[in-house]
């Protein structure tokens, strides 16, 4: 199962992509965990602690490892190969944090670095390896975006969530993130509510979504913002909300034909 999680900054996807993450890896299922947004902070929302999180160096960055795989040195311009050897990245490259396999994608945007083909190869091939041939759960953890996915990719991922709140400007987001995805080729895109209050939020957000289907809401819960202003673990500190990501998790499963 290939999920990308995406939706204005803030609305919780970072938390939403860690949940999912923790819950099927619990289950015992192999789960790699992209973190595909430069401002987010999926390791400490995995539970890593500031040591490990500042261990996991962004792909982007590895200029030695790039060179290797690609033949040109990050910014150099010049000749590189198209489809760089990255079949060793997750096991060489991720950080473990309790059973989920963390990576950071990085940017390749570096002003005044030059030519940033190498970078973008290297990370695109990753991105088709992981998505197309490897059987793992993959989460990638997106920007309001879609800088990562391309149309070599993106009919791989199985579905792209959108988290949105009761609120005009996150369903707008999420009307652009569905108008994106569609554009190259994501088949399924989907939203799940967040900080939902009451049935007058609900009755917003489907009225709102038009036709992107709502599988499912999270509450909105006081435990949850003291973690991730703490900057902890948001892993089981609700029992309300760890039991409506549940029933997310399973619409997902469903949805994707997942057992």
């Amino acid at each position: 199962m290939k999920l990308a999680v995406s939706g204005k900054g803030g609305v919780g996807k970072t938390t939403l992509a860690s949940g999912l993450a923790m819950l099927w890896a619990e289950e015992g299922r192999r789960v790699i965990a992209i973190d595909a947004d430069p401002d987010a902070n999926l390791a400490v929302a995995l539970g890593a602690d500031e040591a490990a999180e500042l261990s996991c160096t962004p792909l982007s960055e590895m200029d030695d490892l790039i060179e290797e795989r690609t033949g040109a040195r990050p910014g150099a311009g010049g000749m590189f190969r198209l489809n760089p050897d990255v079949s060793d990245i997750v096991e060489t490259c991720g950080l473990r944090i309790g059973d989920v396999t963390l990576l950071r994608m990085g940017t390749v945007e570096r002003g005044g670095s030059g030519c940033m083909c190498a970078e973008g190869t290297f990370l695109k091939a990753f991105l088709r390896h992981l998505l197309v041939e490897r059987t793992d759960v993959a989460i990638l953890d997106m920007e309001a975006g879609i800088e990562h996915l391309g149309r070599g990719t993106a009919e791989s991922v199985d579905v792209f969530v959108v988290v949105v709140e009761p609120g005009a400007r996150a369903v707008q987001t999420a009307k652009a993130v569905h108008s994106l995805a569609s554009d190259i080729g994501v088949r399924d895109v989907v939203a799940v509510g967040n900080r939902i209050r009451n049935e007058e939020d609900l009755a917003f957000l489907e009225e709102a979504l038009g036709d992107i289907p709502l599988i499912g809401t999270l509450p909105d819960s006081g435990a949850i913002r003291d973690a991730d202003r703490e900057g902890r673990s948001t892993h089981d500190v609700d029992a309300d909300y760890t039991r409506a990501l549940r029933d997310v998790a399973r619409a997902l499963t469903d949805r994707t034909g997942e057992k």
